[in-house]
């Protein structure tokens, strides 16, 4: 069965299960599932459940569609979403976004959790994604072209709306958050850099680095979503002190720092 038929089929028995018709998806990361506590929920949908849908396997990620209503707009939150390094495919990882492109998303808003390979960045920082690095994983629009999808050679020139990001730096100043920007880089995982990898890193251009994120941008640009991404750094490894970093502490990280993201979020959406 080809994706679209598979995006038909999920779209089918998700909107059998819920009439929400969302402007807004939201992808929670690492560690942010929190956030659904702000949604007027209207229903909430198992992945199990969703024809052709993965399975997050990730602790941290809790494997729910959400649908409800934030600040008076209709949205869909993925409570968990998918990584290359649990062993899918790049249309696997990619699928929900072009499900949710289906649904009647105008705006997608993405977070994760994030390594700092900027020395300027500590633990605990917001940073609003300007650009990507997306050398190092898989792109998801490799093999055949769907032109329902998108041009078989989408601009990538400003993948992360500059009208979204003055959007989100009015609200910090506003509301007194401080918050960083800079270039997030995608790799595949599931193992943290080593002290190298992040120096590398930085010398390329990349102010932080994570496993997420960089392919499900890549397939909003295909299908013409707007795209605005926020990080939460949970851990900094290019500095040479002694810097063990854990699953647990990256966990932990992110759910200190949740509240202003949360924020951030709920203000943008109430402005779309």
């Amino acid at each position: 069965m080809d994706t679209l038929n598979q995006i038909n089929d999920a779209i089918r028995y998700i909107q059998s299960r819920c009439a929400t018709r969302p402007v807004a998806g939201i992808v929670l990361g690492s560690g942010l599932g929190s956030f659904v506590d702000e949604i007027d929920i209207e229903c909430e949908i198992s992945y199990n459940d969703i024809p052709h849908f993965p399975v997050s396997t990730v602790k941290g990620h809790k494997s729910k569609m959400i649908f409800g209503n934030i600040g008076g707009k209709n949205i869909v939150a993925m409570a968990g979403r998918f990584h290359y390094y649990e062993g899918y495919s790049t249309a696997e990882v990619v699928f929900p976004i072009r499900v949710l492109k289906f649904l009647g998303i105008q705006t997608l808003l993405l977070s994760n959790a994030a390594g700092g390979i900027n020395p300027d960045l500590k633990v605990g920082d917001l940073m609003i994604i300007r650009d990507h690095i997306s050398f190092l994983t898989i792109n998801p629009l490799i093999g055949k072209n769907e032109d329902v999808f998108g041009e078989r050679f989408p601009d990538m020139s400003e993948p992360y709306k500059n009208d979204l990001i003055l959007k989100a730096k009015k609200i910090a100043t506003l509301e007194n958050i401080a918050i960083k920007e800079g270039v997030y880089v995608g790799v595949t995982g599931p193992s943290f850099e080593t002290r190298s990898e992040y120096k590398m890193l930085h010398i390329l251009g990349g102010d932080a680095v994570g496993m997420s994120t960089v392919q499900e941008v890549i397939t909003a640009v295909h299908l013409g979503v707007p795209v605005f991404a926020l990080s939460v750094i949970t851990d900094v490894g290019i500095r040479e002190e002694e810097n063990i970093i854990t699953h647990e502490e990256v966990l932990q990280a992110a759910k200190e720092a949740e509240p202003k993201l949360t924020h951030i979020f709920k203000q943008m959406i109430a402005a779309l």
